[in-house]
Order: structure tokens, then sequence, then C-alpha cells
């Protein structure tokens, strides 16, 4: 149901009523703008494209997403059309007839949103002229040699310009919102509100520009928020006029938003502004309709990511695939922002501990990071070749074996086993043997590095020694690609790579959020995050025992490094110690935790941004009612009743335990019983609609 419906009478807790009878608020027009819609540069191109359908649901015909035109990426992502609303095809034809290209079309993802989209070049003519406009309303003087933020000013300014047309239509009525996400769009609305355009504006930052720097210098950066002479630091690395772009949104917009917790505080010291409200990333959540489907998924891929270990450690392949454990850590190539530096030094404590209480786990991690390479390693590219040659010897012996066999079989004889394989079969299969010897370690890296004397990960491993000697109960693959269902190495999908692993491991120091922790939770495959991502930060507050379901949260905000180290690493072991039956159990809370990460329920803080936003805008026609913006009350996961709850509480004292321990501990799990009681903590999200007339809920019932 479009919105405007909800805001005709007494509306819902936390949102506005529309006191003008004679106002057509089903024509309330909602604009997302950001310079990744239909163009993939970060996390905002997931946060936009998994929440689009359900805006899409909630506004109908009224939802349009604004984005830069960039042609390789339209050819496979939109498809063109006239624009239905009369009003937004005019200034499309106001803005071509003086020169710039504008395409309008349906974004083909899920709920097939609208996408207007400016095209940057044809309108790069105007650029000197809105960068002196721009300077006039803000003085922020914009570098010539910057080409991302001079794309951000013409972005910005034919956004503007498209408003402006827009809302001359209106007679200054109400009629429009405009959402602009992280400073490359913020331009935009700086210029709306030079202008005095009658636009509800709201701004939010995924992550301030200045902290992502220092955190990247490797700065104590949380423990000195309030001591870092902002000015300074933006200048020294130039970016001091992105920075004043970015404050100059935040304090300009009618409504300030933040992803996370975390980001909150940061934004309050950064950017010298609190925000209104906390907007969590969601992602769009598909139920299996057989319950223990993502199981059935995490055995198949598991078995696809084995095979491709068979290869890779050919001539070398003396531990046990059974007993064999993958982590992965995976994103943008940040050592210390994603914690790869913190996650290499606990592998080398973790492989300590298991050869010390000679245990038969074996940890086999990768890191999917991308990084520059020039090609396969020819080394890792053999071993999946031997690994095929030799299926296809076995298969061939097979063959061979089982004619004889059935042939024995059906004159009524048993065949004798000493014979049914003759010289040339023994000779073969000895062949096959000699191939599989190699007198090198199997590789750690399956490309080659174009910078491999100064790769930060492969100088960790060189300094920790892990280099998949056999005696390592730890093994490191780093994969500086990202990963696609072609590949001739590893022919998985990034989801389906992920749904066949056993644990993520991101314990990152700078995340706003954290889309890879969230994405192995609705995939039912554990995670490691910390309490400096808004993710950890939102499953601490919504989950009473995170660690029984699934999701350890490192606390590296509060500890020493080598404290959070040890932290981490005593995590790891007690995952490793969890045998098969603890850790199905445990993936069924984690898939069940993903009703916590649905847009469903997570959209619910976007509806109130946009109607404070719009009864701060047009304070005589919308009208807030004085309460809290959304809460969570009940919206938690209280600690599991059975045990064991977590691996590191069911951790034993020694690696040697009786299996009537384990016994006794699965008898309590009741998972029917649990998946009910979780079910009952995820309550409906208040739905959008007009109350009867005199019926007024009070603030408590609306505990979601």
């Amino acid at each position: 149901m479009p919105l405007g419906r909800s805001l005709s009478m007494t509306s819902l807790n936390g949102l506005p009523q529309c006191e003008d009878e004679d106002l057509p608020v089903e024509d309330l027009l909602l604009f997302e703008i950001s310079w990744e819609v239909t163009n993939k540069v970060g996390g905002i191109y997931t946060v936009i494209q998994t929440k689009a359908k359900t805006t899409a649901d909630e506004w109908g015909e009224n939802y349009f997403l604004i984005g830069p035109y960039f042609e390789q990426n339209v050819k496979t992502q939109v498809e063109f059309s006239e624009p239905p609303n009369p009003a937004v095809k005019k200034a499309m034809d106001t803005m071509k007839s003086q020169g710039c290209q504008v395409f309008f079309g349906r974004w083909l993802i899920e709920g097939s949103p609208y996408v207007l989209l400016f095209d940057i070049g044809s309108a790069a003519w105007n650029l000197d002229k809105w960068k002196g406009e721009f300077w006039e309303v803000s003085s922020i003087g914009i570098p010539f040699h910057d080409r991302e933020a001079n794309d951000a000013v013409i972005f910005g300014s034919l956004t503007a310009w498209f408003l402006k047309e827009l809302s001359c239509q209106f007679d200054d009525k109400p009629n429009i919102i405009a959402h602009f996400h992280e400073w490359q769009a913020g331009v935009g609305l700086i210029l709306s509100r030079s202008q005095k355009l009658p636009v509800a504006t709201i701004f939010t930052t995924h992550a301030t520009l200045l902290g992502r720097y220092l955190c990247a210098a490797s700065l104590d950066f949380y423990n000195n928020l309030d001591q870092f002479d902002i000015d300074k630091e933006a200048g020294e690395r130039q970016i001091y006029h992105r920075y004043c772009m970015e404050r100059a949104s935040v304090h300009c917009a009618h409504v300030f938003t933040t992803v996370s917790q975390i980001t909150a505080t940061e934004a309050e010291h950064m950017l010298k502004k609190s925000p209104d409200v906390v907007t969590p990333n969601g992602l769009n959540i598909k139920k299996f309709s057989a319950m223990h489907e993502f199981q059935n998924l995490h055995s198949m891929y598991k078995a696809r990511i084995q095979e491709f270990i068979r290869g890779h450690f050919y001539g070398h392949l003396d531990f046990d695939l059974d007993k064999t454990l993958f982590f992965f850590i995976a994103g943008r190539y940040e050592f210390s922002n994603k914690g790869a530096d913190m996650f290499l030094e606990a592998l080398s404590r973790l492989n300590f501990l298991l050869r010390v209480h000679k245990t038969d786990v074996t940890v086999i991690v990768f890191f999917i990071m991308p990084a520059k390479t020039n090609n396969f390693n020819v080394e890792t590219l053999k071993g999946q070749a031997v690994r095929k040659q030799l299926w296809d010897t076995a298969q061939s012996v097979k063959e061979k074996f089982g004619r004889k066999l059935y042939n024995a079989l059906l004159k009524g004889e048993i065949p004798d086993l000493n014979k049914i394989l003759d010289r040339d079969d023994i000779s073969i299969m000895k062949r096959a043997i000699f191939s599989t010897q190699r007198h090198s370690l199997p590789p750690v890296t399956t490309h080659n590095m174009i910078d491999d004397s100064n790769d930060p990960i492969l100088n960790t491993i060189r300094r920790i020694g892990l280099f998949n000697n056999r005696t390592d109960r730890v093994k490191v693959i780093l994969h500086p690609e990202f990963l696609s269902s072609t590949s001739p190495l590893l022919p998985l999908d990034y989801e389906e790579f992920v749904r066949g692993c056993h644990l993520g491991v991101f314990p990152s120091y700078y995340e706003p959020w954290g889309y890879t922790p969230a994405e192995c939770t609705v995939m039912g495959i554990p995670s490691v995050t910390t309490n400096l991502s808004g993710f950890g930060c939102f499953m601490q507050e919504h989950v009473a025992d995170p660690e029984a379901y699934g999701i350890y949260i490192v606390d590296r905000r509060f500890r020493s490094p080598d404290e959070s180290c040890n932290q981490l690493t005593h995590f790891l072991y007690g995952f490793c110690q969890q045998n098969r039956r603890q850790r199905i159990i445990q993936r069924n809370r984690t898939e069940r935790l993903s009703d916590l990460l649905d847009w469903k329920y997570l959209g619910r803080y976007y509806m109130h941004a946009r109607h404070l936003a719009l009864s701060r805008t047009f304070p005589d026609k919308f009208e807030m009612e004085r309460s809290a913006p959304p809460k969570t009350e009940g919206f938690r996961y209280p600690r599991p009743s059975s045990v064991p709850p977590s691996p590191s509480a069911s951790q034993h004292s020694s690696p040697h335990h009786s299996e009537a321990e384990d016994e006794d501990e699965d008898e309590r799990y009741d998972e029917d019983e649990e998946a009910e009681r979780d079910r009952q903590n995820i309550k409906s999200p208040f739905s959008i609609g007009a109350l009867p007339q005199g019926k007024k809920k009070q603030h408590g019932e609306y505990r979601n």
C-alpha cells in the first residue's frame, strides 16, 4: 500500500498525520539518490538493491531511484520505458531540451523499481559553472584533479535541477521526499536546500569519509575520537573538500541517519552531529519450505569445496576431509580495517593449540580478498588437473572391475579378487600414484601476485610460518579474486561458497555495518564479528547470548589487541572442539536469526526517518506524534535453554572427553521447541494503514 493512504487519518505510532484534507497524499513521491544505483561500487549497492522490494511494496508507482548512467551497467540491468508520472516526464523533457541526457526505466532487480539515470558526461560542459554556483552557496571549492568530486558536483547539480523542475509543478505543495546516500549524492541535497525547494530531505552516511581514512592509517581511532583535529586530519589526507561536502550535507538535511550505533558515535565526533535515526541494514530473506534445506545445501557445497582441496593439496592429502573445517574471510582488501592482521595472528595461535593437543581436526582457511594479479598460479592449476586425471583413472578401472564382476556373477561364480585386476590395471594405478608426488608445499595463494614481496597477507604468512606443512593443523589459501561459478579452480559463486563453509571470520576494526557476517547468518553459517562493527553491536542488542546462535563477538573496543586476539583464538579453538551434531544444532540456531535481518522488520526505521522528515519540512501539513523512534522491545532472542549453548560454553578442559557427555548434551536439545520460542520473539512489524475513527493505539501496543 502506498504510504499516502496512511497519512490521511490519525496515523500509527511515530508516524505523521496530514492535517490538510485537500492534499492528495497519494501523490507523495519518494526519490532515493545514490551514486550506486545500478552501479556496484561497494556495500551501498547491496543496501539499495535489497531494500528496493520492501520500499516498492510500500510506495508502489511513487518510488523512484536516481543514479548515474553507465552504459556497461545499464545494458544488463535496466529495461527502458516512458515515465508513467506526467510530472516526472515533463521535468525530464525540460532537462533533455537543454542538452542533458536523462534515461528512465525499471531496474531489473527484485521489486523492479523505477530508475532515473543522468549521463554525467553529457552535462560535463556545465562543470565550471556548477562548481562556481556550488562555491557561492557553500564556500566549498573542488580541485580540478579530483575526478570523483567533480562527478559528484555534476551529479548533484543534475539532481537538484530535476527536483526543482519537478517541484515547480506542484505549486509548493509538499509532494516530494528525497533521500540522499553518502557524500557523492550530497551536493544535490545542499543545492536543493539553498534553493529552498519544497522537498523533505534525508541524508544517510554509511561510513564517514574521515573515519575510514583514519582507521586505514592504523591509528587508535575509537579511543581518540574526541582528540582528533578534524580539519587538520582531512587536509593532510587531501580530502578536505570531500569532508566539507559530507559535513554540509549532514547539517543541511532535515533528517540525518546512520546505519549503526557505532557509526552514530563516529559521526557525532567526525561530522559534529548526532543522527536523528539509526537505520540498520537488512537483507531480503527467502525462507526454504523445508526447514533443513539449508543444511542440505551446506553438505552439497562443502563437497564441492572438498574437491578443490583434493586437487590443491595433492601429494600432501594426509588429513581426513571429514574432520576438516573450512573457515573464510572475504571483502575489500583492507588489511587492518577488515581484521585480516588479527585473524592471521589468531590462526598462528590456533595452529599451536591444535598441534599441542594432538587433535585430528584440520582447519583450512580461505582469504577471498581481491588484489592485483596477472594470472592463476601454475601449481594450483596443475593440482586440479592431477585431481581430474586421478578421477578419470579411477573411473576407468572401476568400470573394468565392474564389468568383470558382473560377468562372473552372471555365471554364478565368486570372482577371484586377485585376478580381477590384471597387471595393466596395477601399472595404471601405480602411474597415477606417482603423478601425485610433489617436491614442494601446496601453494598459499591461487594466483600470481603482482606485488608479492609487499603484499601484507603474504608477508604475515611468511612471518608466522603458515606454509601448509604436513605438520600444520591450520592451512591457508589466499584467493585474491572474487569467486565465480565459471572459474577453472573453484567453480562456485560467493553464496554457494559461503554455504559450503563452516565459519566466516570477520574481526573488523572498522566496519560501519558488515554485510559479510549478515549474509552468513541468513544462510545458517556461524560467523565471528566484533563490537566495532554495526552488525556486531546490533546482535549484542537483540540476542541475549549471541554465541549460542553462532555469532561470536570479539571485543576490539575495550581490550588491547593482544587480548582481542586471544579471545578470537579462544572462539576458533572452541569451534574446532565441537562435534558434527553440535555444529548442526548451531547452524539451525544461526539460520533462525535471519528474521532479525529481514527488511520487512528493519524497514520500519526508514519509515520513521521519512515521516520525521515530512513533519520537520512541512510542520503545518504533517505532524509527528510525540513519541520515541521505533522501539524493538520484545524484538530479542533469549539464551537457548538447551545445552550446548555455544562452543566456548561447551568447551572441555581437555581435548579428550567421552562421547557419553555429547549424547547427554544432545538429548536436552529440542529443535522444534526452540524454533517455536524464537518465532514468538520476532513479532510482526507495524503495518501501514488507517485506524478506525476514535481508536488510537497507545505506545505500548507497538512493541515490535
